[in-house]
């Protein structure tokens, strides 16, 4: 199954590109601009990668994030994902970034998205990788903060295609946003929202009634809630599902708990996404493996994780059609090969 796996084209739709910084690269860059770390080495800060909630993650991850300083820190940061990507058959990926992690410490909006940018179309050129890039406001801080967030947003909307809320979901409901989501969708901008990780299954609902999203990522906890479930059925509302940071984050036990399969099995269009893998142990291959690993799969049922992906992503439908063909015409020749396989023993 792991071949089948490593060979299936996917697409990431909940990615934290800041969660991407693996402790290599952080060494590098805090070398590069004379930052000092509380770590003697790379393999000493991956073992700190223990967490025991979300918020002891939320440290350590704003702790990473301050080594990103120059435009060519943020081009470098993206360039090693897509590199992942590619060596994970991604054929397309949603990039999260937290304009506030960086603009609260002084680096400035443009600096941060041109880095990130100018990666991304690198990436298509070189590597075959389309992209899109989702602003997301912290929603820890006040609804303040994401307005004047936004209104550097405003002035990229050649570059963003969607604004999103993250970081630590417990005291700080949908509700809080409300205004700066009306306004982002105003201006012609896709929404989405953390909601159901940690917080309770209300939340989902609220990010959907309140701030009008298209897709909510993680959104494990509807399963306490069997109406909303239904809603989610009929409506056929993403949820961008991330199985190692559930594991990593303790939402889930182990693997063997998730709810994933059940959620997919039920006709709830869900996906898997790799949310901060520098932390979490794992990129889109890895994902999938330990999905699979811990419940028996068909490979149609894998597929469908990549074609539920594409339909929610936020490309046009034409690349849509050409890669919901790329999947099926995978599933096709992987068939026929183990069918040619099977008669020949």
């Amino acid at each position: 199954m792991n071949a089948f796996i490593q060979g299936l084209p996917k697409v990431e739709l909940h990615l934290h590109i800041e969660g991407s910084l693996e402790p290599e690269l952080l060494f590098q860059l805090a070398q590069r601009n004379g930052i000092e770390l509380p770590y003697s080495s790379p393999e000493q800060l991956r073992r700190a990668y223990e967490f025991d909630d979300l918020q002891s993650f939320l440290d350590i991850y704003y702790q990473g994030a301050d080594a990103l300083r120059t435009e060519q820190d943020f081009y470098d940061l993206t360039w090693a994902y897509l590199e992942r990507c590619k060596a994970d058959n991604v054929i397309h990926t949603e990039i999260f970034f937290d304009p506030q992690t960086h603009t609260e410490r002084g680096i400035a909006f443009e600096t941060v998205i041109n880095g990130i940018h100018r990666a991304l179309e690198s990436g298509q050129k070189q590597l075959g990788i389309s992209s899109q890039i989702i602003a997301c406001f912290l929603r820890h801080l006040s609804e303040e903060s994401a307005i004047q967030t936004f209104a550097d947003v405003l002035k990229h909307q050649d570059k963003i295609v969607g604004v999103g809320l993250d970081s630590s979901e417990l005291g700080h409901p949908p509700e809080k946003f409300k205004r700066v989501f009306q306004q982002a969708k105003q201006a012609g901008f896709l929404t989405v929202a953390h909601a159901g990780e940690e917080g309770p299954a209300q939340n989902i609902v609220d990010a959907i009634e309140m701030l009008s999203v298209s897709r909510v990522d993680h959104g494990v906890q509807c399963m306490t809630d069997e109406a909303l479930i239904e809603e989610l059925i009929e409506t056929k509302m993403p949820l961008t599902v991330c199985p190692l940071s559930n594991i990593k984050l303790r939402v889930f036990d182990v693997m063997e708990d998730h709810n994933i399969v059940e959620l997919l099995r039920k006709g709830v269009v869900v996906t898997i996404n790799s949310d901060d893998p520098a932390y979490f142990g794992g990129y889109m291959s890895d994902n999938f493996n330990a999905v699979s690993q811990a419940h028996e799969m068909t490979h149609q049922e894998l597929a469908q994780f990549s074609l539920n992906a594409i339909d929610a992503s936020f490309i046009e439908a034409p690349l849509k059609q050409q890669y919901r063909e790329l999947v099926q015409g995978y599933l096709t020749k992987t068939k026929v090969k183990a069918d040619s396989e099977q008669s020949v023993v």
